[in-house]
């Protein structure tokens, strides 16, 4: 198994290599329309499988981070009442009774854009004229963010799902499984667009739907039975992490990596494997990926070698971090 983390960074961010399994399960989910469930630990790349998917295959790509807070609609659409009553009790009721429609105060969720983007660009300019008869034209930030990527596919990342109330997961069960749902607050029917350059027998757009989870709250078995499920691991040998910080290294330096850089790689692969092998014993939790990577940049852009200087330091700072013991 091997991994990118999430980060900000915009080269290396989308950085991934892919496992031959996890290829396969992307193929099976998208064979039989189903979620992809990624399992594992924080850190291990499930957040950052979505993106990099969506970029090599140019597919739009939209995200959701759970809380403990989100509702299932909150992925189809969103809708703001107190502005709506805000607007109601301002002297902007005067704009008329169209101004206060509550189509106009509806925000398409990703799963709308993904399901039917011309429906969800076609709302949200409808709205903006709305509550702004001056307004010629609006773009969404999906809309511009998406722009020259192919418009009849895409990716959704629902991120950590583990972390909302069980009732958000089985909430998601119908519009997954039917990919439609109706908007309550208007009535409008939101359902996957068709796609007129479609093969013969595929008429309507793919979709990947990504959904991770930590596995820090039990998933419902019914929502379970419904996804394709495949579980993310830790790479297991240096060869494995040293091949992602070779990556990575091409990405961030545009160029091969020099010599140096691939033997303080190899050298700090080395070394998580003993931090990995110290914290199994200890009964801690073992430093990611993303760790890994952070010590590789803190040390190449510090000219720090392992073992030498301020070493202990920066060890201690990115892969031995202070942590309370497993009961």
């Amino acid at each position: 198994m091997t991994e990118a983390p999430r980060g900000d960074a915009p080269d290396d961010s989308m950085v991934y290599v892919m496992p031959e399994e996890l290829d396969l399960a992307i193929k099976v989910a998208l064979a039989a329309g189903r979620p992809l469930l990624l399992r594992g630990k924080p850190g291990s790349g499930k957040s950052s499988m979505a993106p990099y998917v969506a970029q090599e295959r140019n597919w739009r790509y939209y995200n959701y981070v759970v809380t403990s807070q989100t509702r299932a609609r909150d992925l189809q659409w969103t809708f703001d009442g107190v502005r709506r009553l805000a607007d109601a009790q301002s002297h902007r009721l005067f704009r008329g009774p169209r101004h206060l429609e509550a189509d106009s105060y509806v925000e398409p969720g990703p799963l709308w854009w993904a399901f039917a983007p011309r429906s969800a660009s076609e709302h949200v300019a409808r709205s903006a004229r709305l509550r702004s008869p001056a307004a010629t034209e609006y773009k969404h930030p999906e809309e511009l963010r998406n722009e020259g990527r192919l418009a009849r596919h895409s990716v959704v990342l629902i991120d950590e799902i583990d972390k909302a109330d069980p009732d958000v997961p089985n909430g998601l069960l119908v519009p997954l499984a039917l990919q439609e749902f109706t908007v309550a607050e208007s009535g409008t029917r939101v359902t996957v667009e068709a796609d007129p350059e479609a093969m013969p027998g595929r008429p309507f757009h793919q979709h990947l739907v990504v959904i991770t989870t930590n596995e820090e709250r039990e998933l419902p078995q019914a929502f379970l039975r419904r996804c394709v499920i495949a579980e993310l691991t830790p790479p297991s040998t240096s060869e494995q992490l040293v091949k992602i910080a070779e990556e990575h290294l091409k990405v961030r330096l545009k160029s091969e990596p020099a010599p140096s850089d691939m033997q303080l790689a190899e050298a700090l692969a080395h070394e998580l494997e003993t931090v990995r092998e110290s914290a199994r014993r200890q009964g801690v939790r073992e430093p990611s990926t993303a760790e890994y990577l952070d010590a590789l940049w803190a040390c190449r852009e510090l000219k720090i070698k392992v073992g030498q200087g301020q070493w202990d330091a920066v060890r201690g700072l990115t892969l031995v971090k202070p942590q309370h013991l497993r009961k």
